[in-house]
């Protein structure tokens, strides 16, 4: 018997047949709304990233241009000292006593004994001898005639000076007079009296010096007054600023023993360079700093000496600097508290101009031989070249390329370029 196999007919399908260019038509939208969603993510990571791959401004500091005053200055190092010091030394041969005076101790012209020598026997009275000692006294007493003299016109000059300060006062108050003639006649009055003073302080030390000369021919002359200790004083009022044979010894006539001065009597002392020095005349403007205490002390170039000399620098290059004297001018109080030597740091006026239109030295960089700066115009950096002049440190002149009241770029960083979008950091 053959088997037969019988297939159970599957139902019919009750899909209807769809044409295949109406698949798509036919979607759900829910499959067309999530393409949709896709691609919005998609444009909107690429638009992301071109945002975080441009250019944003650069935040930077800006400073306007201005005119006003400008001074150029020299800063350097310097040093106190006393206009008006003496050394002491031995009238005679013989053997000193022990010097009881300590730097710092007060002495009086003609009063305070220094110290004491014993002088040794007299040598022989030769003839050459007795002439260097006459003539000694000779010399002596000359300078003591040229002390006097030099004391009266000094005090016949600082006379004129003081009566022409006080016209100046007078007419100053009218409005006649500029402020530069007025400075300079204050100026003039107060260095006659310092004049005066180094006069008077020339004249002690003449007289000083006579009264040696004839000590030491009094010496030749009497030999029997051997055993007579000579006395040795101070011959300025002032004080003792160095002890420089303190112990007892034998000395020579001439040997330095005390050095006496008077400290209320300073001046500044600074070594500029020379190529600066050239440009500093006798009254210019002298500020004082770090010399111990808070406020500014206010001076005048007195004297930028003629000679020059070779100084090496701490990396080892030798300069040409010239020494640049400077007085006080009303110092406080505490400005008394200084001493001999002291040190103090000094800016001095080598240029002024009292209407200049300046920019901060910050805001300037150099691209070849030219000065350049970055101009700010309307949120863009705009690079622009500038004439400069004078140069303070701080300011600089600017003779073309700026105007007043244009804001410039401090400091700008590297990435700042022509063009580049800029805006003000903030503090």
């Amino acid at each position: 018997m053959a088997w037969v196999e019988f297939m159970p007919k599957s139902p019919p399908s009750t899909r209807p047949e769809t044409a295949p260019w109406d698949t798509k038509r036919n979607q759900p939208r829910k499959g067309r709304w999530r393409a949709w969603l896709s691609w919005l993510m998609g444009l909107g990571l690429i638009g992301f990233v071109i945002y975080g791959m441009s250019a944003k401004p650069v935040a930077v500091e800006m400073a306007a241009v201005s005119r006003g005053p400008l001074t150029v200055e020299v800063v350097e190092e310097g040093k106190t000292r006393i206009r008006n010091r003496y050394v002491v030394a031995a009238p005679i041969a013989g053997q000193m006593r022990r010097v009881s005076l300590k730097p710092g101790d007060e002495v009086k012209a003609g009063v305070t004994v220094l110290t004491t020598i014993e002088p040794q026997a007299a040598p022989l009275l030769d003839a050459r001898s007795r002439a260097q000692a006459e003539a000694a006294v000779a010399a002596s007493r000359a300078g003591e005639q040229k002390a006097e003299e030099a004391l009266q016109m000094a005090q016949t000059a600082a006379q004129f000076a003081q009566a022409n300060w006080d016209r100046i006062k007078v007419s100053s108050q009218k409005g006649s007079v500029s402020i530069n003639e007025k400075e300079n006649s204050e100026r003039d009055a107060e260095m006659r009296r310092r004049e005066v003073r180094a006069g008077e302080f020339a004249l002690q030390i003449a007289k000083f010096e006579l009264a040696q000369a004839e000590a030491a021919l009094m010496q030749m002359d009497s030999p029997q007054s051997d055993g007579q200790s000579v006395e040795v004083k101070s011959p300025v009022n002032g004080l003792v600023l160095r002890v420089q044979q303190e112990s007892s010894a034998v000395v020579m006539a001439g040997a330095a023993l005390v050095e006496v001065g008077d400290p209320a009597d300073l001046e500044i002392e600074a070594e500029l360079l020379s190529r600066d020095a050239v440009n500093i005349q006798p009254g210019a403007a002298v500020i004082i700093e770090q010399w111990g205490g808070e406020t500014l002390l206010q001076g005048r170039v007195r004297r930028v000496e003629p000679a020059a000399f070779t100084k090496t620098s701490a990396l080892g290059v030798e300069e040409q600097r010239v020494i640049v004297l400077s007085d006080l001018v009303n110092p406080p109080a505490a400005a008394h508290k200084m001493g001999d030597r002291y040190r103090v740091e000094v800016r001095v006026a080598v240029w002024q101009g009292h209407d200049v239109i300046q920019v901060p030295t910050g805001a300037l960089f150099r691209e070849g031989s030219a000065w350049i700066t970055y101009l700010f115009d309307n949120g863009k950096a705009r690079k622009i070249p500038v004439t400069t002049g004078h140069a303070s440190g701080r300011s600089t002149e600017v003779v073309s390329g700026l105007q007043v009241g244009q804001q410039v770029l401090l400091h700008p960083p590297d990435t700042v370029t022509d063009g580049s979008a800029v805006k003000l950091r903030a503090l």
